[in-house]
């Protein structure tokens, strides 16, 4: 089977992994503060904090927003950790329709539904293309509302030249194994606030004010290391860091992240040109203000499901991405007036993208669609 996703890995991570495991420190140490410093140099914010999933970072990420009580503006097309973090931090989501196109939130949507309960705004880049970001920014700075961008497609997409990340008051980043920078699981909170940064420390680290590598205190003038036993707890807090395994393997990821994106982008403009003219297809679009990290590759199509059959059949895995959330059980009851959703979510199919994918299995997978339509 042609898988959807796949992580791209090569020596330099396998080396990076032994270095870890020979140094006797796997846990929260000094390859995990190295990855956070490097990624928020990377991105351009002055800090990072690294958890153990982008679900985690969402968590934290509402909860030092100060959401509890309040609504969030959220979308309904992205996967359930999302919505659930907002739940998480006893808070009500109300779904906003969606652009046809971009499949972000819809400014116009945003607009119509806020409220004096209005708390924050989540922006999900989805499928790594940004969202129009100043006119959102815009509207929550006169309201007093906080934008919380979900960036867990995004990872190294430009928004007007800025990165995905930097955009709005806090952001989150997903390292899941299907993931443009790929560590298995893991998770980071990017933010300009100092504040923010020292407590989503501690809440990472069920609310202990000094991690234990932040207790190897190194002796003045010396290179000799000493242990300090000493922390306090300052509040409930959770435990949901990153470790120096994972950390290792997204320090390679993010030396490679350009590379794997561009490569990422050529197989998405390749398939817009030989999918010309196949059935009914609808291709994906990339605004003039964006640059796409180009996490998945989804087209439209009122064949969706036959076509998913047809290439299940050829040895092609597709994926839809994603059942609305509000279609869910346990969001029944949430607002969600989404019209433009509930047309265009009936269409949507991913197909296989990720930087191993060759020209020859692109070519294989585009022959099936056009088989199929024939």
């Amino acid at each position: 089977m042609i898988p959807v996703f796949k992580p791209s890995y090569g020596k330099e991570e396998f080396e990076a992994l032994k270095k870890v495991m020979e140094s006797g420190w796997v846990g929260l140490g000094p390859k995990t503060q190295e990855f956070e410093e490097h990624f928020a140099k990377y991105i351009g914010v002055k800090y990072a904090v690294a958890l153990n999933s982008c679900t985690a970072a969402l968590h934290l990420a509402m909860k030092v927003m100060d959401i509890e009580g309040g609504e969030v503006l959220t979308t309904p097309v992205t996967f359930v950790s999302t919505n659930h973090a907002i739940l998480y931090n006893n808070a009500t989501p109300v779904f906003c329709d969606v652009e046809p196109d971009t499949l972000n939130i819809s400014f116009k949507e945003i607009g119509k539904n806020i409220t004096k309960n209005t708390k924050a705004i989540v922006t999900v880049h989805y499928g790594g293309h940004p969202c129009d970001m100043d006119p959102v920014i815009k509207l929550a700075k006169s309201r007093g509302i906080k934008v919380i961008e979900d960036a867990a497609h995004g990872c190294g997409g430009e928004y007007k030249g800025r990165k995905i990340g930097t955009l709005g008051d806090i952001a989150c980043f997903s390292f899941h194994a299907v993931k443009n920078l790929a560590t298995g699981e893991g998770g980071m909170i990017a933010t300009n606030d100092q504040k923010i940064y020292e407590r989503l420390k501690k809440l990472r680290w069920l609310g202990i004010n000094k991690g234990t590598w932040d207790r190897e205190i190194s002796e003045e003038h010396s290179n000799v290391k000493k242990y300090s036993w000493y922390y306090d707890v300052e509040e409930v807090g959770f435990k949901c860091h990153l470790n120096d395994i994972p950390a290792a393997i997204g320090l390679v990821q993010l030396k490679k992240l350009d590379k794997m994106n561009n490569i990422r982008r050529k197989l998405s403009f390749r398939y817009n040109e030989l999918l010309k003219g196949a059935g009914d297809i609808e291709t994906p679009v990339v605004k003039d203000y964006a640059k796409s990290a180009h996490h998945n590759y989804v087209i439209k199509t009122e064949k969706r499901d036959g076509l998913n059959a047809y290439l299940q059949e050829k040895g092609i895995s597709t994926g839809v991405h994603y059942i609305p959330n509000h279609h869910y059980r346990m969001y029944k009851n949430c607002k969600a007036d989404c019209p433009v959703v509930e047309e265009v979510w009936k269409k949507l199919l991913t197909l296989p993208l990720y930087p191993d994918l060759t020209f020859k299995q692109q070519d294989m997978i585009i022959k099936h669609i056009k088989d199929f339509f024939k």
